[in-house]
């Protein structure tokens, strides 16, 4: 019975810690880790969403999407950047 306060309160952090590491995916150079711990972390707190109510799920959600958003834009960078320096090596 005392789980569920401290479940909700665990949920809430990891609601606001996702939306930290998901606002600090934009950041250039930086932003691929964060990005991909935000997404975690929103899997993680999803999980438990299931069995209670969030009144942080605002947050959540915008930290997914900009975690999102820094994961895809710093991985495209990042390949576009590697797949050059294959080709120029290679010719």
């Amino acid at each position: 019975m005392n789980d569920v306060p401290a479940a909700k309160i665990k949920m809430m952090k990891g609601s606001i810690r996702c939306l930290i590491f998901g606002l600090l995916a934009l950041v250039p150079a930086i932003g691929l880790p964060f990005g991909l711990a935000a997404l975690w972390i929103s899997g993680r707190v999803r999980l438990t969403e299931k069995l209670y109510w969030n009144p942080a799920k605002p947050y959540r959600i915008c930290g997914v999407v900009c975690g999102a958003i820094g994961t895809i834009l710093w991985a495209s960078i990042l390949v576009f950047i590697v797949g050059n320096a294959v080709i120029y090596a290679w010719f």
